[in-house]
């Protein structure tokens, strides 16, 4: 396992290799309240003892109305690439990003879903299992803004407890006063959803790459974290960057959320 994990590592371009946790696009607009690596997923990732994490591949879906930008997104992070000719997705399409973090290497499938009504069906099936469900909306078009409730819905719905995100396009079309009116709805609409939020450019780039670092991180920790919890350590829970057993606070989730409507502790 360590041959292999090693080579997979190496096997990483330079871009796209994490060492410090990523930070949240705004502190008061993420229900994930992580500052750095637990000392338990550092101690793991150090002692070579992730289990089969490095092997395993993660999927995060992208949904959204039609033309809100899912596709530059993606394509502005996989391809460092930005396409002013509008082209609908047809169905589903997905890239594959390696990704190593604190010497681990992990692999996230990126789906890029339709956002027309006909293909709904279709691109639903592939909703499932997702390990991050991300709903795109138009920050220049708030309404948009008003199908991301739904859109949520129809994708983690059908996955078991994604880590979420709100994320709002085309940034640099917005004026900043029209950027602070629709951000603060949009942040109400994240924090209602148990998301996070974040506003992003994939024309001039603008937060797009620590946005996907982000994503990245919190289901990196996450996958570590049920590793240890079935390797026999027993079941853990995340408060910020501490690691308690269950019985301590029943209302703290597995990636450091509170549920049942309680204060989220910071790091």
């Amino acid at each position: 396992m360590s041959a292999t994990r090693t080579m997979m590592s190496q096997n990483v371009a330079k871009d796209r290799i994490i060492t410090k946790f990523p930070q949240a696009f705004h502190p008061d607009a993420t229900p994930y309240q992580k500052m750095n690596f637990h000392p338990k997923v550092k101690a793991a990732c150090t002692d070579n003892k992730t289990g089969r994490v490095g092997l395993k591949i993660c999927k995060a879906v992208l949904v959204g109305d039609v033309s809100v930008g899912k596709t530059s997104l993606v394509n502005r992070f996989c391809h460092d690439v930005f396409d002013r000719d509008y082209k609908a997705t047809i169905g589903v399409d997905f890239e594959v990003e390696k990704f190593s973090l604190l010497n681990v290497p992990f692999t996230l499938q990126i789906w890029d879903t339709a956002g027309q009504e006909r293909f709904k069906c279709i691109a639903a099936s592939y909703y499932r299992g997702a390990n991050v469900t991300i709903v795109v909306f138009d920050l220049s078009d708030e309404s948009s803004l008003s199908n991301v409730a739904r859109w949520m819905d129809d994708a983690a719905g059908n996955s078991s407890d994604p880590i979420k995100f709100v994320v709002g396009t085309k940034k640099d079309l917005v004026s900043p006063a029209a950027f602070e009116s629709i951000e603060q709805n949009a942040v109400e609409i994240a924090n209602s959803l148990g998301a996070e939020f974040w506003a992003v450019s994939s024309k001039t780039g603008e937060n797009v790459k620590e946005f996907f670092f982000r994503a990245v991180a919190l289901t990196f920790e996450a996958a570590i974290l049920r590793e240890i919890d079935t390797s026999g350590a027993g079941p853990t829970k995340q408060i910020g960057n501490d690691l308690i057993t269950k019985g301590d606070h029943p209302n703290i989730d597995s990636i450091g959320r509170v549920e049942s409507g309680q204060d989220y502790m910071t790091s």
